[in-house]
């Protein structure tokens, strides 16, 4: 079992990180000093509830009500606040991909209620010298609660800015203590098909479980999120509850949602679009504006909300506008070939 790591006395609003102990943190998040076209970087306390106020209350568990509570978030705030405008919940909450719950984008908000997400748990597993079956709240609570506002580029060209909650991946995998022969991550999605009506469809392309993966240092990459909320809120069904991964720079598909295992593998899993349709979804799915999905261009994004007389075209930026922090894991890499 994975050890559970006892945290210290509660914080409270008084008790803010010293300035250079916030500094150093802020370098090691991608080294960030004249961060320019990349993120503005800024520590603020818990979200206010009037923060949020078009937001409907959630019903969190116990535990995870109680990290809400006391929790002191970092913001990664995007630079520019006329194009990373945040995306209302109401549209980032019923306008998704969630295949498991049908092919229409309306289709997970209307049928992810039955999904039970408590109690949960995850298996570590693969590569790993602490390994096991774990409660969510025994994965989620060594590590303190962030808030990440980040950008959401779907590969389908349509793109939001929401504000996440969760943990570094990184600290996850740190405590799992992967052997030297872990090179990749694994991550699976629940099989339920009489909660997820989607996995009982004759017409599915997916072969159950949905299935994703990553590089190892981009598991571990500080920007690399494992996501239990959304807009000050635990996650709603359809956003992949209770526990899902969110990767700013990569394209949507890749931030599996409602993760039941992940596994420290040596070999390049291979994932679940990429297996139906390889010359479309590369394992790596960094967004790049200069390469086309055979079938559209992603030069451009339609930001939400929009509408026909307000379209919302916006220019796609390189790794979505992370490239001063990620940037550097590719290098000497074909990204037209390793896409």
């Amino acid at each position: 079992m994975l050890i559970k790591i006892t945290r210290p006395g509660d914080l409270r609003e008084s008790d803010v990180t010293p300035e250079s102990v916030y500094l150093s943190r802020r370098r090691f998040l991608g080294g960030l000093a004249g961060v320019g076209a990349g993120l503005a970087l800024s520590g603020r306390a818990l979200a206010a509830p009037a923060d949020y106020a078009d937001v409907p209350a959630g019903d969190p568990p116990a535990w995870l009500a109680s990290e809400i509570e006391r929790a002191k978030w970092d913001a990664v705030v995007p630079q520019d606040p006329k194009l990373d405008k945040l995306t209302p919940y109401q549209d980032a909450s019923t306008y998704n991909n969630f295949y498991e719950f049908g092919t229409g984008k309306g289709d997970p908000s209307k049928r992810a209620g039955s999904l039970t997400t408590q109690p949960w748990s995850v298996v570590i597993d693969g590569e790993v010298d602490n390994g096991g079956r774990v409660a969510l709240e025994d994965l989620i609570t060594p590590s303190r609660l962030e808030e990440r506002i980040y950008r959401l580029r779907c590969v389908e060209a349509w793109s939001m800015v929401i504000p996440w909650l969760g943990i570094p991946l990184g600290d996850v995998i740190a405590r799992a203590k992967p052997t030297a022969k872990a090179k990749y991550v694994r991550f699976e999605t629940l099989v339920r098909p009489q909660e997820m009506p989607g996995q009982d469809s004759a017409f599915a392309l997916i072969d159950w479980p949905y299935t994703e993966g990553l590089r190892l240092d981009e598991a571990m990459h500080p920007l690399t999120l494992l996501g239990v909320g959304m807009y000050g809120r635990e996650l709603p069904n359809q956003n992949g509850a209770p526990l899902r991964l969110v990767v700013p720079w990569k394209y949507g598909f890749k931030s599996i949602k409602s993760i039941v295992r992940i596994s420290l593998v040596s070999e390049q899993p291979v994932n679940s679009w990429q297996a139906i349709a390889p010359d479309e979804y590369g394992f790596y799915a960094n967004v790049n504006p200069q390469v086309d999905h055979p079938r559209w261009s992603q030069a451009t994004e339609r930001r939400l909300p929009n509408s026909l007389f307000n379209p919302n075209i916006i220019d796609t930026r390189m790794f979505n506008g992370y490239a001063d922090q990620v940037a550097s894991l590719y290098s000497g890499m074909d990204l037209r070939k390793q896409f």
